[in-house]
């Protein structure tokens, strides 16, 4: 860690201020074919955890489907030293709460959100729900990610590209320009800097 990322990480700690329990992170398909992607995978994870972070929730958006495939064993592959949860757009069942790191390849924001209500109106037909029960909690049960980000940092531009549309409403969101090959950790801190100087109002 270079003085700078040094003088960051000691305003992080000693501001005070809440860091972000929850980390969600909106990277593409092409982000993780650059030369060494995978190993700032591995280190946004251990930066994340390093401050603070007891859940993290990666979103690979994805162009050609075939691709899907190879993108899921390298991610499952991860020399991590926490569990893994990989999704795939054909699975059916949600993440797991309790998995530290989850993984979404290829799965958009609306299309999970129709999965979920399709899955609530199944569960209506079949007698299991009654219509005028239905509230936000059946719809979040069934929803990829079951958790709310605090924070989310989307790398390279400034658009969420149908990342997480329910879980995010009253996330932080964080854009910056520096391209998943050259984040680093100062940018990482910066994020957590900025989060730390918001006031969250959740809709309020």
């Amino acid at each position: 860690m270079g003085l700078y990322d040094r003088y960051l990480a000691m305003r992080v700690r000693r501001s005070g201020a809440s860091l972000p329990e929850r980390v969600a992170l909106v990277i593409t398909e092409r982000d993780l074919l650059e030369p060494g992607a995978y190993g700032t995978l591995t280190d946004f994870l251990g930066w994340a955890f390093e401050h603070g972070a007891e859940r993290v929730m990666v979103s690979v958006s994805v162009l050609d489907p075939e691709a899907v495939p190879t993108l899921r064993r390298a991610l499952s592959d991860l020399d991590v030293p926490w569990p893994i949860a990989v999704r795939g757009p054909d699975d059916e069942d949600p993440a797991t709460a309790d998995t530290p790191v989850q993984v979404n390849i290829g799965l958009g924001g609306k299309a999970e959100f129709a999965t979920a209500v399709r899955r609530v109106a199944e569960a209506v037909e079949a007698g299991d729900l009654s219509p005028e029960d239905v509230d936000a909690e059946d719809i979040e049960a069934s929803l990829v990610f079951p958790e709310d980000p605090d924070l989310v940092v989307k790398t390279g531009a400034e658009r969420l590209s149908d990342f997480m549309i329910w879980q995010s409403v009253y996330s932080e969101l964080y854009f910056t320009d520096v391209n998943w090959r050259d984040f680093r950790e100062r940018d990482y801190l910066r994020a957590i800097r900025d989060y730390q100087e918001r006031q969250r109002r959740f809709g309020r």
